[in-house]
């Protein structure tokens, strides 16, 4: 049964922080009660407001709101961590295809914390063999990519790590911000939280998603070429 996003409340915002502060698992069975009613069921809502248009953009995205598929788990994994906390005291939402190296391709994100909101587009952890293909594109047609990375002005920013010294020298500086990325992301970070609280939010992230599709769309040509044997690059 479907429902309409109505916003996020300020005691969801309330338990995350408090689930950084307790992370503790009496605690949160205590509470879990909070957690699946205002942060668990106005994600679902979010998600099933959001995939009409994000299947739009890509009509083989996952849009099951399910923990797993589209919404994250509060639950952390740690057993390969150093930080052996429980639970985490942010949530996201993703729009991607369905693969099991998700942390290698493009996805659409939202995620919220206790005192920020932010939302965009990349990859979780880029591995080097697709940065490299990416890299190819950037090499073969960097002013078509110029124009499909104007999609990327604000509210949107480039983030993610870049390696100490240039892989190419006197390269384009447009290009190079972006040729010498480990792995990236456009996002949009905003601690106004009290956009959070109103169904207006879907709207500013259909925008956003949508200003962002042509990046996409490239990023998705980068996935294709993973099928082709480099000896035809």
């Amino acid at each position: 049964m479907s429902s309409t996003f109505s916003g996020f409340s300020q005691q969801g915002l309330n338990f995350l922080q408090q689930v950084r502060i307790e992370n503790d698992k009496e605690w949160f069975e205590e509470n879990r009660h909070v957690y699946d009613r205002e942060i668990l069921t106005p994600f679902r809502a979010l998600v099933e407001a959001l995939s009409d248009s994000m299947l739009l953009i890509d009509p083989q995205f996952e849009i099951r709101p399910a923990i797993g598929k589209t919404l994250s788990r509060i639950h952390r994994d740690t057993r390969f961590s150093h930080d052996k906390s429980r639970y985490r005291s942010r949530m996201w939402l993703t729009f991607k295809r369905p693969s099991k190296d998700w942390k290698d391709a493009p996805v659409y994100f939202f995620e919220l914390g206790p005192d920020m909101l932010r939302y965009g587009l990349g990859y979780y952890s880029a591995n080097k063999h697709t940065m490299d293909l990416f890299r190819h594109t950037l090499s073969r047609q960097p002013d078509q990519f110029l124009e499909v990375a104007e999609c990327c002005r604000a509210p949107f920013e480039l983030v993610g790590e870049s390696y100490k010294r240039l892989l190419v020298k006197e390269q384009d500086p447009e290009i190079a911000t972006w040729y010498n990325r480990k792995s990236f992301a456009v996002m949009a970070t905003d601690n106004q939280v009290e956009k959070l609280f109103s169904p207006a939010l879907v709207d500013e992230l259909v925008i956003g998603f949508q200003q962002l599709e042509p990046m996409y769309h490239w990023l998705m040509r980068v996935e294709t070429m993973k099928q082709v044997d480099p000896a035809d690059l």
